[in-house]
């Protein structure tokens, strides 16, 4: 199975210089964990997730108004829709990323999640084994710190 069967291909998009709480906005009101970071151009280039938007902008205290991109996650890891499945996989698990976007040439052309894995192939012991390597590869303090 490749990418391009499984991908959503709606990303949602907004410009580097886009406003941190227009961003958080339109995840809201279009029911997303994530935005895509596009150039001018509509090329990916970075990505802001919920967890960006709350760790990076408001528990640091920056303004509601600045520049997402400043606050985005790079390097951007992205996918083919050519790609089969468990080479996608393997590229999520090895950058600890559960979102990732497709590229055709520099265009991009949709995304696939974790829970795209889990729900288009039917899989779900491979998207939950998955999900755990992906957040142990994220947060290994929170699997092998010490508990008091």
């Amino acid at each position: 199975m490749q990418l391009g069967e499984i991908m959503t291909p709606g990303v949602i998009t907004a410009a580097p210089e886009a406003s941190a709480v227009s961003v958080a906005e339109d995840m809201r009101d279009r029911r997303v964990g994530s935005v895509v970071i596009v150039d001018p151009a509509g090329s990916p280039v970075a990505m802001v997730t919920d967890r960006d938007v709350a760790v990076r902008v408001l528990a640091e205290g920056v303004s509601p108004e600045a520049a997402i991109g400043e606050h985005a996650s790079r390097p951007l890891i992205c996918g083919d829709p050519a790609m089969e499945l468990d080479e996608a996989a393997a590229l999520m698990v090895q950058h600890g990323v559960r979102r990732l976007p497709v590229v055709d040439g520099e265009q991009l052309v949709g995304i696939v999640t974790l829970d795209d894995i889990a729900v288009r192939t039917g899989n779900l012991e491979v998207a939950q084994k998955m999900t755990a390597e992906v957040i142990e590869g994220a947060l290994p303090q929170f699997y092998f710190h010490e508990r008091g």
